[in-house]
């Protein structure tokens, strides 16, 4: 059966990182999305705040995530893959920031992820289309980027994840980085056969897709086997919230907003092996304290309904 996962986000703690674990594992999950990126949050790297966090040497970042690492073992969760911080370039931002968030951030979270022996890491493309005129220039500079951390990616076995986005432009959504699956799959393609490694995949995120209407089956047929990692998730096609899939409905006939079925064709098609993880974190704060555990079992009894649609 296939495995199901979840963000660590609000279940693990760094105070006692195996209490969080157990949790995860007695709500039915085997592994977990480690969320990184909740030690340098976007919010503040969009006001040009860094904290000290990946100022840190490696050995002393190694150290601080050591009980993670041992709490995830005792508890018998897979550390399946984790989200690098991002954006890893701000726009019009401080050349000293992003240079850290290049140079530091981006190489610590590489080694942070094999220390935690993590497969996979995903990464945010540059959101520059609008700033360079078109998508390809866009792609040059994440291409760029990915190239300094790809050496790292084939020496130490790790696969870096671009995801599908969105952005917005004067109050409306629209595709972001990644989300010609065509291109895609060229681009994996092309970088994996320079560096004779799988060291680029792709993480296709159901939120997002939704957002601005991809074709789920389409695309996930496309990637075929690029597809290392999955962000599922559910919105009302408005707003990116983060919720429980099967939560919205697109007229009270109860039509789900998100292409769920064609999610678990496009899955069954690609003979998809790899974890059916779920990027839910915000769910938990939505939800009484007193029913996080059972928010998180209802959230691993989908996964596994997922898994059961998509191997029969």
């Amino acid at each position: 059966m296939l495995e199901i996962g979840v963000q660590s986000r609000n279940v693990v703690e760094d105070s006692c990182p195996e209490k969080g674990f157990r949790m995860l594992k007695d709500a039915g999950f085997s592994c977990t999305d480690f969320s990184l990126n909740s030690y340098l949050t976007n919010k503040d790297l969009y006001e040009g705040k860094v904290n000290a966090f990946f100022s840190q040497s490696i050995q002393e970042l190694e150290q601080f995530f050591s009980a993670h690492k041992e709490g995830a073992k005792k508890a018998g969760i897979r550390i399946n893959q984790m989200h690098m911080p991002y954006p890893v370039y701000i726009p019009n931002g401080k050349k000293e920031i992003n240079e850290f968030l290049q140079k530091e951030m981006a190489v610590k979270s590489m080694h942070i992820c094999h220390f935690l022996e993590c497969k996979n890491i995903v990464v945010h493309g540059f959101k520059l289309a609008r700033f360079l005129g078109s998508e390809e220039a866009e792609w040059d500079y994440t291409e760029r980027f990915l190239n300094t951390i790809a050496p790292l990616a084939k020496e130490m076995g790790i696969t870096i994840c671009i995801e599908n986005l969105y952005g917005g432009i004067g109050g409306h959504l629209v595709e972001g980085p990644c989300c010609d699956a065509r291109k895609a799959a060229a681009r994996i393609d092309r970088m994996n056969e320079r560096y004779q490694a799988e060291v680029l995949g792709f993480c296709f995120d159901t939120g997002h897709a939704n957002l601005v209407g991809l074709d789920f089956e389409d695309f996930l047929t496309t990637l075929g086997s690029r597809l290392k990692v999955l962000h599922i998730h559910d919105n009302d096609g408005v707003a990116d919230l983060h919720q429980i899939p099967f939560t919205f409905t697109r007229a009270r006939e109860n039509v789900t907003s998100t292409d769920w079925e064609g999610f678990i064709r496009g899955l069954r098609k690609i003979g998809f092996d790899q974890v059916l993880s779920f990027e839910t974190a915000p769910v938990l704060t939505a939800f009484p304290q007193e029913l996080k555990a059972q928010a998180l079992t209802l959230i691993a009894q989908i996964g596994a309904y997922f898994a059961k649609k998509i191997e029969n």
